[in-house]
């Protein structure tokens, strides 16, 4: 048990170290910046209790925060995305998988998981951009981003994916 969660908080700091030193600085075209931190909150078990799983989604969110000097924005948009993935997980998971998966192309099968992926780094984007944007005059910008966001983020997720494979 001591061993699971070194592992997690290995990859936590992994990926908030990652995120702050190089992928913030990453602007593809003035538009897509990857936020590859949600991948940590993606990759808890399905049996893990939604209290638990918005905790370490709240952590992570202050953490990236403090460094990337965005007043609670990713804490925000990160603690709503840890709340809204078991809905997600329950939509996308295949009803003959095991009770406590952790998602992943292996366990749920690549298309099963890049839907459950996709929407949820859509939402997460979304929320997270509104935020920032703080305003609804210039929605087909705010649109761009979100969608550039994510496919960028999707990419590197599947990459990651690929890898630990």
């Amino acid at each position: 048990m001591m061993i699971h969660y070194i592992h997690r908080m290995g990859w936590f700091v992994g990926l908030v170290l990652l995120q702050v030193l190089i992928l913030n600085n990453v602007h593809i075209a003035g538009y897509a910046t990857p936020f590859l931190y949600v991948y940590f909150i993606l990759k808890f078990a399905s049996g893990t209790s939604r209290n638990e799983l918005m905790l370490w989604a709240f952590f992570l969110g202050l953490t990236i925060d403090i460094f990337s000097n965005t007043p609670g924005m990713n804490a925000a948009a990160t603690v709503f995305l840890a709340f809204v993935r078991p809905t997600f997980l329950r939509l996308f998971t295949p009803r003959d998988t095991l009770d406590s998966i952790i998602p992943s192309i292996r366990t749920m099968g690549i298309a099963s998981f890049l839907k459950f992926t996709v929407t949820s780094v859509f939402v997460h984007h979304l929320v997270l951009l509104t935020i920032e944007f703080f305003s609804f005059s210039s929605i087909p910008l705010l649109l761009l981003r979100v969608v550039a966001c994510t496919l960028l983020t999707v990419t590197c997720i599947m990459a990651v994916e690929g890898i630990r494979r």
